[in-house]
């Protein structure tokens, strides 16, 4: 419910043009047509003429008769004349406008399209298509859409890419919460395909649909507890050693580690991984900065496909 002063203000600002278009109006008429008693009206007009300028005093900035029975606006500070807006203002209004018109899953675009439009013509030519262009960030775009799915508990089809797999597929999530952690932002959900709880960056959703089904999260499904971080390492995953150079010391930070062993050239790292693939994509983008020293297939199968990529690195360079 709306106080008081919420009520005043808007009040307040129509009351110079309501009054510009009925001089000498009566105040019992005008306090009828704004629902309020005439002692609220004479409140109202002793603080709009209480309103001055730096360095003089009331009716500087308007001026209002209203000592009788009757109002009439003496000096209106120039509010009877068109908007005019600076190239600043109408630069500011007009981006956030177009923000908002780019916005996915706005209710109501045609009203932003005719406030937008009417800002430009306020502006007199000084901001248009060619000086101010919008283009929301991927996380921006797609906010509106998975929060849309959260409060209608809508299911949501999406292509994500996992970097662990090094690859692209389609999932199909019933999502259960947004969320922010080590300056990334996450959708939480149900999988389908996997059947269990994942959580997913939004920086690796390349679409978004929203589906014409009720999401459906199984009642024994738990949201992750983020108290330790977005990964939680659990004894069935494989546990790996690497060896890390001093360009890639980060990883010891960024991920739990079991065991960390500072040696000459860097460290010796023992870690629990959900995907075998993620070491994978880790080592062959380290340009020999990460080494696989356990298990011995993971390290084998990295070599492998190390080798295998420079010979056809070569025998392409060799077909030129």
């Amino acid at each position: 419910m709306a106080t008081a002063n919420e009520e005043r203000l808007p009040r307040l600002l129509a009351l110079v043009p309501y009054l510009q278009a009925r001089p000498g109006i009566s105040l019992a008429e005008a306090a009828a047509d704004f629902s309020i008693t005439e002692a609220q009206l004479r409140k109202d007009l002793t603080l709009l003429w209480m309103c001055g300028l730096p360095g003089h005093g009331p009716g500087d900035l308007i001026d209002l008769s209203f000592e009788g029975e009757t109002v009439s606006v003496i000096f209106d500070a120039g509010m009877s004349r068109p908007l005019r807006l600076t190239a600043e203002e109408a630069l500011a209004l007009v981006v956030a406008l177009r923000t908002l018109a780019e916005t996915p899953g706005l209710a109501d675009t045609d009203a932003v399209q005719r406030a937008l439009a009417k800002v430009e013509r306020a502006a007199g030519g000084a901001v248009d298509d060619s000086t101010v262009a919008v283009e929301l960030d991927h996380d921006e775009r797609l906010l509106p859409q998975l929060q849309r799915a959260i409060d209608d508990g809508r299911a949501l089809r999406m292509r994500y890419y996992s970097a662990s797999r090094d690859e692209t597929g389609e999932r199909t999530v019933d999502p259960l919460r947004l969320f922010e952690a080590d300056g990334r932002a996450y959708l939480e959900g149900w999988c389908r395909q996997a059947e269990g709880m994942r959580v997913f960056r939004l920086d690796r959703i390349e679409d978004v649909t929203l589906l014409d089904e009720a999401a459906n999260v199984p009642a024994g499904a738990q949201p992750r507890d983020l108290s330790e971080g977005v990964f939680h390492p659990a004894s069935e995953h494989l546990l790996v050693d690497l060896r890390l150079g001093p360009a890639y010391a980060w990883v010891a930070d960024y991920y739990v580690a079991e065991t960390v062993v500072e040696e000459n050239d860097g460290l010796r790292v023992s870690l629990r991984v959900a995907d075998p693939g993620w070491v994978r994509s880790l080592v062959l983008g380290s340009a020999g900065q990460v080494e696989v020293l356990s298990p011995e297939w993971l390290m084998d199968g990295i070599r492998g496909e190390a080798a295998r990529a420079l010979e056809a690195y070569a025998d392409a360079g060799a077909g030129k």
